[in-house]
């Protein structure tokens, strides 16, 4: 067991839910496409509203996949660096 899987395991008993159901990669992903088409700060807000989202009902798959096109398809302004 890695620190990562360490770390998402005590989270998630501080926050009793199940390790099984955190995709870990899905949300790094989603992470680093934010971090990189939008800016960094977005990276972790973003990962709070797909948790959100999913809260509410929505499907993980569907939801992380909408965000990153949203991401991809995001204007490169020039001010990215600025924002971080």
């Amino acid at each position: 067991m890695n620190a990562m899987d360490r770390w998402v395991a005590a989270a998630c008993a501080e926050l009793h839910l199940d390790p099984a159901e955190v995709d870990v990669p899905r949300v790094l992903d989603l992470a680093r496409d934010v971090a990189h088409n939008v800016l960094r700060p977005g990276a972790p807000v973003t990962a709070y509203l797909l948790g959100v989202a999913v809260g509410r009902g929505a499907d993980p798959a569907v939801a992380a996949a909408g965000l990153t096109a949203l991401a991809d398809r995001w204007p490169a302004d020039g001010d990215s660096a600025a924002d971080s």
